[in-house]
């Protein structure tokens, strides 16, 4: 069973804020498909998701290697963005189920270019801007899992 919440922010530190209110509430194992337009403000609910998990080191979009492993904070966390991957079997070469089924917590940018190796349980993050209410305006969209829904409205 899932549980669909959705939220509405007007700047990037509000979007950074429920990033790092999601990533102070993840948990080991769990596994975030993080969608939406190339601008959206993925790699800034990726950096507070980060600092959720006291993670003090920059981060920023994996995009030419794959996946970044930040290992510092309460927990590791695997930021992987497959925008480049052209075939699902690229993921086996950098051993991607180490990641997925580790200890630490999945955020997958681009996920559905890669949908046939996400869990059905992953939780979802769908980013999206609306110009008409703004450049800085995102309604973000957050779909968790009953057994991972520690994030309240």
């Amino acid at each position: 069973m899932r549980k669909r919440m959705i939220f509405e922010t007007g700047s990037p530190e509000e979007t950074f804020a429920l990033g790092r209110k999601l990533g102070t509430e993840a948990v080991p194992g769990e596994i975030i498909c993080l969608n939406g337009d190339l601008g959206t403000g993925k790699t800034v609910f990726t950096q507070g998701f980060a600092a959720g998990l006291a993670i003090n080191e920059p981060v920023c979009s994996p995009t030419f290697t794959i996946v970044q492993v930040y290992e510092e904070g309460r927990l590791p966390l695997y930021h992987f963005d497959v925008y480049r991957i052209g075939d699902p079997e690229e993921m086996e070469e950098i051993g991607y189920e180490d990641y997925f089924f580790g200890e630490g917590v999945c955020l997958i940018e681009w996920s559905e270019l890669i949908e046939e190796l996400i869990p059905e349980d992953a939780d979802s993050v769908l980013i999206e801007k609306d110009l008409s209410r703004g450049a800085d305006y995102r309604r973000i969209t957050v779909s968790l899992e009953e057994e991972n829904e520690n994030i309240s409205n």
